[in-house]
Formats: C-alpha cells, structure tokens, sequence
C-alpha cells in the first residue's frame, strides 16, 4: 500500500509531466541529453554528449514555465513568488537536477534541467567520438590501473562529471572486481559498473566533508567525489593520501588553473594553503571543454612536485 507521500508525489509527477509536455519530454527522453535549458526569451538550448550546446530551435511561453516551476516549488514544500524567485531541487523522476528562476531576479521565467548521463560512456567511445586523443585515453588508462589520482577541471557543463564516470567504469576494468568504491555527490549523476560500491550523498545537514570522513571508515579501495567545490577537498587530498586512485572534478578554465583553485578550496577550511599536499597526492589533471565542434579534452598534464622557488611542476602531455 502506498504512503501518503508516494500518492503526492505521483501526483506532482504526472502534473509536471502534463506542464513539460511531449517536445520538452521528448528531449528529455533523448539519452545523449545533458542539459535543457530556457532563457526569459523562451528560447530553449540543449546540451549533447557528442554535440555540445546547441539551438533546440523550440520556444517555450513563459506561463508554461512558471507553472513548471511552480509545480516543482510544491514538490520541494516550497513556493515560487517574487519572495521565493529561486526554486532548486531534485525532481522525484529521473535523478533530474532543477534550477528554476523567477522575476524579479529575471526578466521572465527561465530554467536550467540537468540530467545524469543515461549511457554509460566508456574511454574508448571517448576515442571514437573524437573527445579525446587515442594516445591520451591510453595514457589516462595506464594511470587509473596504477592507481593514480586524477583531477578532472572544467567549466559548468563541459562534460566533466561524465567524463569522471568514464574513468570510474576504466578504473573498474583494470583492477581487483572485490575493489570497493565509495562514490561521493551532492547529486546522483555517476554511473559504477563496480560490483563492490557504495553512493553516499550530501544534504543540508551532512556535507561533503562529513561524508569524506564518513567514507574513511567505509573501507574504501578507491574514494570518489562528484565535484570538489569547498572545504572538503582538504579532507579529500588527506583520505587520497592513504587511499591512492581516486577521481574528482573541480571548476577551473585550465590545467594550472585547477591546482590554483584547489589550493583556494583547501583554505576553506580554515588552514593555509597546501601546495605539497596537492603535489603529492595529485597526479594527473585534465582539461575538458565544450568547444564549436563539441567536448575535447584539450589539456592533459603531470604533476611532478611543487617547490616555492618554482610553484607547481607541470608536464604537459
């Protein structure tokens, strides 16, 4: 018998399903789909694994989506007014991530879905998609099997966290099968083929650094974090220092800047910056990015070490 939260829920469910209707649901069923987006225009723009960002050449009015928005708000407990005009959340179908935006903050009613990756992409789709070089998938290969930590840098919708997957499902591939993997995310976006994983998420009340300790005494092989974006990445560089071969991502616009914005995040926490706890925990870093032709990967380096004369040692692959 289904609880009273299961009947609301349905209910949102097949009401936000009426309001997004069968072109925007036919986008979202598309499993290359990333991303949808709407802008105050009503001009909708999506976001492709092997395309990148393009026109969707679809208009939305701005009632429908302020009563998407709306309904979502209700789902949340929430409401969505020009007191409210920020609505973000999980939609209780597909793992959806939400941000919906409200004048007055905006000129009329946008929203921004992003959508876990429903194809489990593997390094050498990567390869044949032309996303990243053969020689670079090889050498990113032998470096998870050697347990190596890689940190993945990018911009918001660049591909990173799927690209992460892809490391994730090779580490897989080429280590024990009774590996166990703790994977860590705000939002459930990755995929593990791993037959030994645990997924733990963050939520108002327990964050990501709590959850890192927490994955500490999980007996992990390898720790996972989605995105690495505040003081957790302290914790994270510390649990990599005994736990070797894990992934992260991490917002930045090119290699050297991601170790310059690891370090910022580090002092979140209240410590001064960790240099030689990056160096010596880091091993590779890559850069993805949404390009006219779609996601490359375009940067892809060593770290060798840090000095204070030199700063950070890098070696461009």
């Amino acid at each position: 018998m289904k609880s009273p939260r299961e009947i609301q829920d349905e209910r949102y469910i097949a009401l936000l399903m009426r309001q997004l209707g069968p072109q925007v649901l036919g986008w979202l069923d598309d499993p290359e789909l990333t991303d949808f987006m709407v802008n105050a225009d009503g001009r909708v723009w999506v976001r492709t694994h092997k395309r990148g960002t393009f026109d969707a050449g679809l208009t939305l009015p701005a009632t429908q989506v302020e009563a998407i928005i709306g309904t979502v708000a209700a789902a949340l407990g929430t409401v969505a007014d020009a007191d409210h005009p920020i609505i973000e959340g999980e939609l209780h179908f597909n793992r959806i991530r939400f941000e919906g935006v409200m004048p007055p903050i905006v000129e009329a009613a946008s929203m921004a879905l992003r959508k876990p990756a429903q194809v489990l992409f593997t390094l050498a789709d990567y390869v044949r998609d032309g996303i990243i070089a053969p020689s670079w998938a090889t050498l990113v290969s032998d470096a998870v099997a050697r347990k190596e930590s890689v940190v993945l840098a990018g911009v918001t919708g660049s591909g990173k966290t799927t690209l992460a997957a892809a490391l994730l499902n090779e580490m897989v591939e080429r280590s024990d099968a009774t590996d166990r993997y703790v994977v860590l995310e705000d939002t459930r976006e990755i995929q593990c083929r791993a037959e030994n994983v645990l997924f733990l998420r963050s939520n108002d009340q327990i964050d990501l650094t709590r959850l890192v300790r927490a994955a500490m005494r999980l007996f992990p092989t390898r720790i996972i974090v989605g995105e690495t974006r505040g003081a957790e990445t302290l914790a994270l560089l510390k649990a990599w220092l005994t736990h070797l071969g894990g992934v992260t991502t991490v917002h930045a616009t090119s290699v050297r800047a991601a170790l310059t914005r690891l370090n910022s995040l580090i002092q979140e926490a209240g410590v001064p910056a960790q240099p030689e706890l990056i160096a010596e925990t880091v091993n590779l870093i890559g850069l993805i990015e949404d390009t006219k032709a779609g996601r490359r990967v375009t940067e892809l380096a060593r770290l060798d070490g840090y000095s204070s004369s030199e700063g950070f040692k890098l070696s461009p692959v």
